[in-house]
């Protein structure tokens, strides 16, 4: 049978477009959110709302907080079991275990950093925090003996809000200081051992009030990675995921949307 040159140009262009109409979507990247110290899981609970309501998945990571490598090779675990693209989002010291993370998991597509750190390889959390001055952290700090000669590390709950959640009504704040989760002092200070953010996109948010990373800090850094975006948030203390989500899940889509 033939067909007429018409015939056939129309006949092409209608599967062309029923091709185009049964086209599927982009995935959405798994977002993984990981806490820093002195936080836990739920901290993130204001901007797993949005997220989830937004249509991703979401996973909120238990960081064990024993040190940089061994908490990147948990959250590594989870990354692992994770078919499609993944965001890697971390606060504070979640910083240095996103970045640990990443390396060797080729499904990561980005990195947010929520008033975390973004280490050079051989640069602690401790070295950083004291690149530029303004963090109180030391003078807040209570410490618990550990049976191996370690130390965990915990807010005095008198000085937490002030310290870590300025921005944050006082009972809320008083709830976070009861919840918190202790670092191991070993943690903070232990080298990162990869900057997986120079072969990664990099995002960054963080507030100029913030008493456990100075903004001079976060601003080097994202400087330093060549953020794609970078958000200062006038005011705003290191618990931004709790005081701020709305900017901080924004940021959050930025880096799962973009190409």
């Amino acid at each position: 049978m033939r067909f007429s040159k018409p015939l056939l140009s129309a006949a092409l262009l209608l599967s062309g477009s029923a091709m185009a109409q049964t086209e599927a979507p982009p995935v959405k990247p798994v977002i993984v959110l990981v806490h820093g110290a002195f936080a836990e899981s739920a901290s993130w609970d204001p901007v797993i709302a949005r997220l989830e309501k937004d249509g991703y998945t979401v996973i909120a990571a238990a960081n064990p907080l024993r040190g940089v490598a061994r908490d990147a090779a948990a959250v590594s675990a989870i990354v692992k079991t994770i078919k499609g693209p993944v965001v890697l989002v971390g606060h504070s010291y979640g910083g240095p275990v996103i970045t640990e993370t990443a390396s060797g998991n080729s499904n990561v597509k980005a990195l947010v950093y929520v008033a975390g750190f973004a280490p050079e390889a051989g640069e602690s959390s401790l070295t950083l925090s004291s690149k530029f001055p303004g963090s109180t952290l030391g003078d807040s700090l209570t410490t618990v003996a550990l049976p191996d000669g370690d130390e965990d590390l915990y807010i005095r709950p008198e000085k937490f809000h002030a310290q870590f959640a300025a921005d944050v009504p006082e009972s809320q704040a008083a709830t976070m200081a009861a919840t918190q989760r202790p670092v191991t002092r070993s943690a903070l200070g232990e080298p990162s051992r990869i900057a997986s953010w120079k072969t990664l996109p990099s995002y960054m948010i963080y507030g100029t009030a913030d008493r456990n990373i100075p903004a001079a800090v976060m601003k080097f850094m994202a400087e330093r990675a060549h953020a794609r975006k970078t958000v200062e948030i006038a005011g705003a203390s290191h618990a931004l995921m709790v005081s701020h989500p709305r900017e901080v899940t924004a940021l959050i889509e930025d880096a799962a949307t973009a190409r």
